[in-house]
């Protein structure tokens, strides 16, 4: 059978960089009022210039080179995105230009947080259809565009980036020992919409609008939606959480991390964290992670690694796959 393979990653940030103790003559806030509830202690904010599209070419454009491959060895891209240059046409659209490609199809993909989850489970149904042999797969965000920078509960949990992985199709046996994407569970519930949401949009108000989250009601909902989806691809799969090398989940908020990871008997020394770092970069944040993970070291071919990401929707999902 066909496994859709990562042969590169990776990643791009803003230039700059806003510590905690910057947004407290912005808003009523603290160092260790951020740390305590979130665990986040900078994020990178985009300046002008930067954008969607313009960091989803940089961390292509990484992740090509760390493949070593070029443009020309893509058949598709798909970007990850809840914060498009434009309305329309497609940012994936943008970065396919910037990058030299006329030949090929490309489009977004909306699902929040979820984003980059659901782009290379796509990525991999095109592969394995036969569509795509090599998909560049890239989740680009500038969430500080969507923030009210006057609410102190949601300004201080987000920053910007894009990560990006580059996928090729690969025969493999149809074992869990296969390199390649294993298994992939993806779910969405409409009913949880205002719980996390932008209040604007060109159908509705004309407007871009600003993030509004009930944060407790998304942290609730959170550990419970996440643990069904990886425990459905550990049945999938027929492993443990004793098999997972690496647990590299949605950067949103350390508490939840670690809930996760207790509820699933993960161990701490096999989570993946960088939201200290970063924030939450949305779509972007699981390709950031992923990329620190890989250029320290700590993830090396062969390795069972599992994704989650949760978001707006609600939308979450999982893919377990062998680096």
């Amino acid at each position: 059978m066909i496994r859709s393979v990562v042969r590169g990653v990776g990643a791009a940030k803003p230039a700059r960089l806003v510590k905690n103790a910057d947004l407290e003559g912005i808003v009523e806030t603290s160092d260790e009022w951020i740390v305590q509830r979130t665990g986040i202690r900078q994020r990178y904010i985009a300046g002008e210039g930067e954008t969607t599209a313009s960091l989803g070419e940089a961390a292509a454009r990484a992740a090509l080179d760390n493949a070593g491959m070029t443009p020309d060895d893509i058949d598709l891209i798909i970007l990850a995105t809840s914060t498009p240059d434009n309305t329309f046409p497609a940012s994936a659209v943008d970065i396919q230009a910037r990058l030299g490609m006329t030949h090929g199809f490309a489009f977004d993909m909306q699902a929040v947080c979820s984003g980059f989850v659901y782009a290379i489970s796509t990525a991999d149904l095109y592969i394995r259809g036969g569509m795509a042999k090599r998909v560049l797969v890239i989740g680009s965000e500038t969430f500080s565009r969507l923030l009210d920078w006057n609410d102190r509960t949601t300004c201080v949990l987000f920053g910007d980036g894009a990560g990006a992985v580059v996928l090729e199709g690969n025969e493999g046996r149809g074992l869990t020992s296969d390199r390649g994407i294993l298994t992939a569970n993806l779910r969405s519930d409409g009913s949880h919409k205002q719980k996390l949401y932008v209040d604007g949009g060109p159908s509705s108000t004309q407007t871009v609008g600003h993030l509004r989250m009930e944060g407790r009601e998304v942290f609730k909902h959170a550990v419970g939606m996440i643990t069904d989806v990886i425990e459905a691809s550990f049945s999938e799969a027929g492993i443990t959480a004793e098999d997972v090398d690496w647990f590299v989940p949605h950067q949103a908020n350390k508490r939840i991390i670690d809930a996760s990871a207790k509820k699933l008997n993960l161990a701490e020394e096999k989570v993946v964290i960088t939201v200290d770092q970063h924030g939450n970069t949305s779509a972007a944040s699981v390709p950031l992670a992923l990329a620190t993970a890989v250029a320290d070291g700590r993830i090396k071919q062969g390795d069972l690694v599992l994704l989650e990401a949760m978001g707006g929707g609600f939308t979450w999902g999982a893919v377990l796959l062998r680096w």
